[in-house]
């Protein structure tokens, strides 16, 4: 993969962390902030994460973010301060182009993953595309979405799992699926946070294990994940979204430092 301010270390897993959505104009700095110093301590490399816009929402009345394009400045913001790299999602082909200004890396949702005409659109940007595993999908499956990316003229692809749904209300990982997608010679991101979801929830706000982010982070990494996706915040309790599968940002560098070990002893 190409890109800016990006590269790959030898021995050592990569991160993509940040808040689930821009929430207001100083809290995606702050978190970065805190995530570079610990990932510049660890020798990770680090993309920040961030939705400019929550599309996928099971209610009318929750957050779906500030706005596309003062968002969007913000995360443009947290790329030239502190010169690393930014992924966020896009929900549609018209948003890919606009988004690409911003951004380094767009990610396509789970659930959009076999929309043709948004990998088209996000492939013909030039930006990396990181395609989330759909949880109805097998791992097999995702080869089509990244031929999609490659034929329309764009080599810089990841895959991300996230967890595939049992029933209506939980999602479990199948970490076969983790060398099953590196067969199509791209890197593989295991989506931790995500994967703990409680979809479906009566209340109409998505529940989550918080409490398994350490084992199946620890488990993806000894299976063979070249990156890790932990969403986090400094308060997930008043996040106002996906509050209930969320590190909290004080705990992430005490999980990083278990995470190089466990990859230390298995490469």
């Amino acid at each position: 993969m190409q890109i800016p301010n990006f590269k790959f270390v030898p021995n050592r897993f990569f991160l993509l962390a940040g808040p689930c959505v821009v929430e207001n104009e100083q809290m995606p700095l702050e978190i970065a902030i805190k995530i570079k110093a610990i990932t510049d301590k660890l020798g990770i490399p680090f993309i920040f994460k961030a939705s400019y816009r929550k599309a996928n929402r099971s209610r009318l009345d929750s957050f779906a973010g500030i706005g596309d394009e003062k968002a969007l400045k913000v995360l443009k913001q947290v790329r030239e301060t502190l010169q690393i790299p930014i992924v966020t999602d896009i929900h549609s082909a018209e948003e890919a182009a606009f988004a690409a200004q911003y951004v380094d890396v767009l990610q396509i949702p789970a659930f959009l993953c076999r929309q043709t005409d948004l990998l088209v659109a996000a492939a013909k940007t030039g930006k990396t595309v990181n395609i989330k595993k759909g949880q109805f999908l097998s791992a097999e499956s995702m080869r089509f979405a990244v031929d999609k990316i490659r034929e329309s003229g764009n080599q810089n692809i990841m895959l991300t799992e996230r967890g595939t749904m049992l029933g209506y209300q939980d999602l479990v990982i199948d970490f076969r699926g983790i060398p099953t997608m590196q067969k199509n010679n791209v890197p593989v991101v295991l989506d931790i946070t995500h994967s703990l979801q409680r979809p479906n929830q009566s209340s109409g706000v998505t529940g989550g294990q918080p409490e398994m982010i350490e084992t199946i982070a620890k488990a993806g990494i000894a299976a063979g994940a070249d990156g890790i996706f932990i969403e986090t915040h400094p308060n997930p309790a008043v996040a106002l979204s996906d509050g209930a599968n969320m590190l909290k940002l004080d705990y992430l560098e005490d999980l990083l430092e278990k995470l190089v070990k466990v990859y230390e002893a298995v490469h």
